[in-house]
């Protein structure tokens, strides 16, 4: 049986905290800014939580259990 093996698009988007949680950064925030306000900007730099219900696919790219 061959190694199943890890997104590499989905490695590069999310990141595990410790409590088990996935990460995910906003979209929203790489170009077209100067028409966006400060504090809307400044929202988006913080990292999000990934919703209950794209949590098991998210793992399943990442190839855990």
């Amino acid at each position: 049986m061959p190694k199943v093996k890890t997104n590499c698009a989905a490695k590069k988007r999310f990141k595990l905290t410790a409590s088990g949680k996935i990460k995910r950064k906003h979209a929203f925030h790489s170009h077209i800014l100067t028409k966006k306000e400060t504090k809307r900007k400044k929202n988006l730099v913080k990292f999000g939580v990934v919703e209950k219900a794209n949590q098991q696919a998210i793992k399943e790219l990442l190839v855990m259990k």
